[in-house]
């Protein structure tokens, strides 16, 4: 009731900036985030992060909806776009089908979907090479484990999140080929319990590195880790410090960056549609900056994962992208 009760206040309140002439050259931008909402200090909150940079640096009007459920998804895309908003972004995969739809009967609405790709004229679809910078945070756990275990918790199992899967597992064999990979999904991206209760079933079995790639869910791991003594990894923003010195590094996913630089073609008169992809090359998916963790691990542990990046961009190495 709380969100509903916000979206309508959201409503009247950008109609009213509809007819004041003060916000007229004033760009305004709605956003609807993703399965699990703010607050998971991960995907969602780094989309929010880019929104907020953008309504500070660049004066932007913004407002946003945190979906109840699944089913919510299509009627927000709509609500917004009967606003008439300069653009409507819309965070995550689980948008794409509402959005196929939603976009071809408002041809006029410019839109923004990351991390799927929707092929209409008035979409700029924001993807990643999420399977690069999890063969990077492969390495790492592949050269650090004791047990020659690791193990990839995912939220729901979809092919984006395979993306995630399959470059962990191939990073870490490709450092060290007796390394074993456990893997399970919790079918849910805001079920930290799943989330805790998965991670230690792989401690169990030896794995003494979990990497998630599951939002809320793997605040549960992370959580497990610090409570049986071992490592995680985070994913998408860069959450070592919600466990220091548990958290080895995160492979972090520049939403915010994506966000803000989408919103940054709207105001500039740039904005063009189409797919737009962020890398390792430049600097929109890579490692955290391994703040709590520097003196854990080995300088050739770097240097493994230096050479491993700098292979990629070269194109010596060539990960393996299961959507493709």
């Amino acid at each position: 009731m709380r969100k509903r009760l916000g979206l309508i206040f959201v409503m009247v309140l950008l109609v009213g900036l509809v007819v004041s002439p003060a916000y007229a050259q004033t760009p305004r931008i709605g956003l609807i985030f993703a399965e699990g909402g703010l607050g998971d200090q991960s995907f969602n909150d780094a989309a929010y992060r880019g929104l907020m940079q953008a309504k500070d640096e660049l004066g932007v009007d913004v407002v946003y909806v945190e979906p109840a459920d699944i089913a919510e998804m299509e009627e927000h895309q709509r609500a917004y776009a009967d606003l008439d908003l300069d653009l409507v972004i819309v965070i995550g995969f689980i948008h794409e089908s509402a959005l196929n739809e939603v976009s071809a009967d408002y041809p006029d609405i410019n839109f923004a979907i990351v991390d799927s790709v929707v092929d209409m004229p008035n979409v700029t679809s924001l993807v990643f090479e999420e399977h690069e910078g999890s063969f990077l945070v492969g390495v790492l756990a592949g050269l650090m484990t004791e047990t020659n275990t690791v193990g990839f918790v995912g939220g729901m199992e979809v092919p984006l999140i395979r993306k995630f899967e399959v470059g962990f597992a191939e990073g870490a064999k490709y450092a060290n080929p007796n390394v074993e990979v456990l893997v399970n999904y919790a079918g849910s991206f805001g079920d930290p319990g799943r989330g805790r209760e998965l991670a230690v079933s792989q401690n169990e079995r030896n794995a003494d590195i979990v990497y998630h790639a599951a939002g809320g869910t793997g605040s549960g791991v992370i959580d497990a880790a610090v409570a049986s003594g071992f490592y995680a990894i985070g994913v998408d923003s860069d959450q070592d410090y919600m466990a220091p010195g548990t958290v080895l590094t995160s492979m972090v996913k520049r939403v915010d960056t994506a966000v803000f630089e989408v919103i940054k073609s709207v105001v500039d008169g740039t904005l063009k549609g189409g797919v737009r992809s962020f890398g390792i090359q430049d600097g929109g998916i890579g490692t955290s900056e391994f703040t709590y963790t520097k003196e854990l691990i080995p300088q050739s542990v770097f240097d493994a994962i230096d050479e491993a990046r700098d292979k990629i961009v070269a194109g010596e190495i060539v990960v393996t992208n299961p959507l493709q």
